[in-house]
């Protein structure tokens, strides 16, 4: 019987998920991170595997049933028990609402809740005859909250809390942690150090978040011993406004 474990990280991009599956890696497990075009996960897995772990790469989309549900079968059965998944697709889009069409608003759904849904539903299924098991879901300051312009967003990030919400009350009994923190700020990727330098330059005084002190938050939540477990947490740069 292998003693191997699995993280699964479903939007395992060069920041937060790359980060996450990393932190988990170089606890021994084994990552398995998917997105949807495989071959972008090349230099993650590499990375991993230098550093002596194992990863797996998979080109799937969270949109899809018929692939999640593959997806994890396919892990259980020729790598490792999934024993934390973590969802971490963004969809993070901005259009005024007479500008936000339906297919936009229903694709953010898709991407941010649906997809969520569907890993949420498949891993519980092979956790709960184990009785263990961690489920992460990232979740936003649109989470807790709708702006301007971030209708489509909003909705979907409330949804995803929503859904998040009522898995923990019903899993937690069942030995399952369902956990949903809350990345409030700025995050420590190429897309912020070239669309907002001044906030980019605040990096080294803490002013942004970096992906692997979030990697470590969740590994710290998927340790909580069951008689103290987080189900919302909220993480956030010192100079955030909230």
């Amino acid at each position: 019987m292998s003693q191997k474990k699995a993280i699964l990280v479903i939007g395992a991009g060069d920041a937060t998920g790359g980060a996450i599956a990393k932190r988990f890696a170089r606890e021994g497990y084994v990552a398995c991170v998917t997105r949807r075009q495989a071959d972008k996960l090349a230099p993650l897995v590499d990375e991993i595997k230098a550093a002596g772990g194992e990863a797996h790469a998979f080109g799937s989309d969270a949109r899809k049933e018929e692939e999640m549900v593959a997806l994890i079968e396919q892990i259980e059965r020729d790598i490792a028990p999934i024993e934390v998944a973590v969802f971490n697709i963004g969809a993070n889009v901005r259009f005024g609402i007479t500008e936000t069409t339906a297919r936009v608003y229903y694709k953010v759904w898709e991407m941010a809740c649906f997809g969520g849904f569907l890993m949420g539903r498949e891993t519980a299924k092979v956790m709960l005859p184990r009785g263990r098991g961690t489920i992460i879901f990232t979740g936003a300051t649109a989470s807790l909250r709708g702006r301007e312009g971030f209708a489509a967003f909003s909705g979907a990030k409330q949804a995803l809390r929503a859904l998040a919400q009522s898995m923990a009350r019903e899993l937690w009994p069942k030995g399952i942690h369902v956990a949903h923190p809350v990345i409030d700020g700025a995050i420590d990727t190429e897309f912020i150090r070239t669309n907002f330098p001044q906030r980019y330059e605040m990096k080294d005084q803490g002013g942004i978040l970096n992906p692997d002190s979030i990697a470590d938050a969740y590994w710290q939540i998927h340790q909580q011993p069951r008689d103290a477990w987080t189900h919302e947490t909220e993480l956030r740069p010192w100079m955030e406004a909230w």
